[in-house]
Order: structure tokens, then sequence, then C-alpha cells
């Protein structure tokens, strides 16, 4: 057995209680993503991971994202891991590397659509897919200090090297190109939101490549201002910007574009439930999509499911996050999945989400119907109304305390039974931020404002005292 007071790295051990969520390992800078934490993380993720091949290490635009990268690859090459450094790129250029160059893994510093002050990192193997449980969990055990079976830890006799290699995001690019198999976007008006974050790295060039007439917001790296007030976080800029320059349509990414959230001509939203509805009809049209199956969330929208349903697709949910969606899909052979915030999952290309990718798919969509993305959202599904809000609790261990509340779980009850088979309610505490999310639908907009604000003030009565 290895002791963890004697960790090779010298870092003092058990004073975290860090754990993946929905997505990696994600908070404050200040008090939880430490370079402290990331040293020990990729001496850890060292072990987990094969030696045969490299370790990749991409980043967004964050100021804190250098420190961090710095502490990765120190605690990667101390654990024997040889490190790429990919620099800023988007979150998807890492999975789709890893496989292009059989790499033995890789990881991405990004905190996704949080605000500057956060970061975080995420983890994938060496098939380009999140980690499994148990590799999770060894990671886990060596943050919190306790004792690893030595039979699980590679020897520590050699280091690691590690290289900047910057240009392999050419490859990234050229394969989004090539996801069009030759077909070009010319005569398409767009406006793209980067946000300030990774896909400033390269979808102007991707996009002008294709021939899209762009117009382009916060459209430079700028760690301060990731995702602060633009982005698919806030489509508001992106909506104005589409109307006033009268453009086809308009893209808006997250802080590592892995996500997307598209704007009509009209200034309409179009979000992840629409893509895959617009997405899956186009496959089914071409008999591309086996089984005529959709895979979304529990947060995708019951019109969305109903209308699906009614053109004769097959419809399946799974608890929120992409790793679910991955699963069901390889599980049941699933050409197209996703969640309503835009992460969607196409298994012909990859089978991680990626924002470049699905604007660019559903740009073609629109090129090869010769309709605009108003003359679809026109023809689409129409949306139950559907509240979302927001609970911020004191920390993250409160996130399930909503489960022991009497007076929550019981109001829960009653708005599950009054709305019955035309409506529904979600509760679901955040995997990565301290929050409760509470989510009420109905074909009445009334009667999920009553629900919703009902709800969300049970939250805060008792859960913020808790």
């Amino acid at each position: 057995m290895v002791e963890a007071e004697i960790n090779p790295i010298g870092v003092p051990v058990g004073s975290t209680n860090s754990s993946f969520g929905t997505d990696g390992i994600r908070g404050r800078v200040d008090n939880l993503v430490t370079p402290a934490l990331a040293l020990q993380f990729g001496y850890w993720c060292g072990h987990v991971l094969p030696t045969k091949g490299p370790v990749l290490i991409g980043m967004d635009s964050r100021q804190s994202g250098v420190m961090l990268v710095s502490a990765l690859t120190a605690g990667l090459t101390a654990a024997g891991q040889e490190v790429w450094n990919l620099g800023l790129c988007p979150t998807p250029a890492v999975p789709q590397l890893i496989k292009q160059l059989e790499a033995a893994g890789g990881l991405m510093v990004s905190a996704s659509h949080n605000p500057p002050q956060d970061n975080g990192i995420k983890v994938f193997g060496s098939d380009g897919a999140k980690l499994i449980s148990e590799q999770q969990k060894v990671i886990e055990s060596g943050l919190r200090g306790e004792q690893i079976e030595r039979s699980r830890l590679k020897s520590d006799s050699s280091y690691g090297l590690a290289y900047q290699k910057t240009e392999l995001l050419s490859l990234y690019q050229e394969k989004l190109i090539d996801s069009l198999k030759g077909k070009r976007l010319d005569g398409l008006s767009i406006v793209l939101d980067l946000c300030w974050g990774s896909a400033t790295s390269c979808a102007v060039e991707i996009f002008k490549e294709l021939g899209a007439e762009l117009t382009v917001l916060h459209g430079e790296p700028n760690g301060k201002l990731i995702n602060v007030e633009c982005g698919s976080t806030e489509l508001k800029p992106l909506q104005k910007a589409v109307v006033e320059t009268n453009s086809d349509m308009g893209f808006a990414f997250d802080g590592d574009a892995d996500r997307v959230l598209a704007v009509d001509g009209k200034g309409r939203m179009v979000d992840g439930d629409h893509i895959l509805y617009f997405w899956g009809s186009a496959l089914k049209e071409q008999k591309a999509l086996p089984d005529q199956r959709l895979v979304a969330t529990v947060m995708s929208n019951l019109g969305f499911e109903r209308a699906w349903i009614e053109k004769g697709g097959l419809f399946n949910r799974t608890p929120v996050g992409d790793q679910h969606v991955h699963a069901a899909m390889l599980k049941n052979g699933a050409g197209l999945g996703g969640e309503q915030s835009g992460h969607i999952l196409s298994a012909i290309h990859g089978m991680h989400g990626d924002g470049l990718l699905t604007a660019i798919q559903l740009a073609n969509i629109c090129k090869d119907q010769r309709l605009s993305l108003t003359n679809l959202m026109d023809k689409s599904f129409e949306p139950f109304p559907q509240k979302l809000i927001n609970i911020r609790l004191p920390n993250q261990h409160l996130n399930q305390s909503w489960k022991t509340c009497g007076p929550l779980q019981d109001a829960v009850l009653e708005a599950q039974e009054s709305l019955g088979e035309d409506g529904r309610v979600l509760v679901r505490a955040s995997g990565t931020e301290p929050l409760l999310r509470v989510m009420v639908e109905a074909s009445d907009s009334e009667v999920v404002e009553t629900w919703s604000d009902q709800l969300s003030d049970l939250a805060e009565q008792h859960l913020k005292a808790a």
C-alpha cells in the first residue's frame, strides 16, 4: 500500500474534498481550483492514464489558465507522462486530437460557461471519452490522501517532458471543414459571438474558409471578460446584431466552445432542442438516423419530445450531463443526442460535444434545404412554456439538501399531481456549482409562473438557512 502522506510530488494532501461533478472539477480559482490542487490532479491523472503516447492539454482564455496548465504539466510529468500543450483551443479539439494522434489522454482547463473568476479541469481518456468512474475514483482518492493500492500506480523512477504543440489546432480546423464533405456556406450571412473565449482561436478562420459572410462579436481572447454578458449565457448582443445587420443567422458559443445556441433572422433563440429537431429531421430524411432515435436529457422541452414522436421517431431521456447522453447513445446505437443548452453529440462526427461543428452543420442544413433558419423555426414544434430558476446556495455541500427538505418535497409532489400529463417539475442540483435548479413546464404559462415562483421561494426559504 502507498501512504498518501509520502506523496512523491511533495504537496500536502488530504485537505481537499474535490470530486468530479457532471463535467470534471470546476469552481473559484482562489479557494478550490488552485495550483496546488492542479498539481495533485495532474499527478493522479498521470497514474490512471496509459503511458503510450502524450497527454494533451488545452485551455480557454481565462487568466488563471496558464498557471493551472503549468501545475497540471508538473504533476503529469512527475508521474512519467509526456505532455503536449495545445494552448488556446475549443474543448472538443482535445478529444478529437487524442483519437487522431493516438494520445494517452487529455485535459482541458476551462470553466465552460462560468464567470471569469472560475476555472476547471476536464479529463479525457485514450478513447477521447470522459474518464470512467473507476479512474475518477482513483484520482479522487489521491486528492483526499487516501491509501491507494500500489498495483494501481505506475513507477515513479522516470519523469516526462513537456512540449508546446499549438500548431496541432490546424488538424482540428481541417476536420471541421472536412465535415461538410466539400459543401460550402457561400451566400450565408452569419454573426458569431465568440464570447472572448476558446472559439476565438479558430472560428473565424473556419467559417471564412467555408465561404460565409461574417460579423464577429467579442472576437478576441480576453480572460477578464469571458462569458460576461455575452455568448451562449447572454444572447441579447447576438440577437441585436443579427437583426441590425439583417443576417441569416447567428451563433453564440460558451467559454470553451463545446456548446452553441443559435439565433434566427428574426432574433429568436434556437436552443439545443430545436437544433436536435432540425438536425435529426435532416438525418431522418436521408435515412441516416438509426431507429429514428434521438437522445435528450430531462431538461428538454415536452413539446419537442411529443413533436418528434409524432414524426415517427423514438425519444430517450437521460440525466443532465453529456456523459449520460453519450452512454445512452452507445447503449441504444443512437446517431444524435444532446442537451437543451446546445451541447450536441453526433455519432458520425466523434461523439463529443462541439459547438463549432454543430453551428457548421446547422448552417449547412439551411443551405441544403434552401430554407432560412427563420423558415425552419416557423415550421418547427411549439415548445411548452418552461421556466428555470437557479437558487444559489451558500456552498456546494448543500446541493443535495433539497432531497430531505419536507416542505419542498411536499410542494413538488403537489405540483406534479396538479400538472398531470400536461407538465413536469424538475428539481436538480448542479454538478459543478452551489446551485439548485428548479424547472417547471406546462401547457399554460400562468401555471408555470405560479408553480416555479412557489417552489423557488420554498427553496430559498428552507435551503439557504440550512
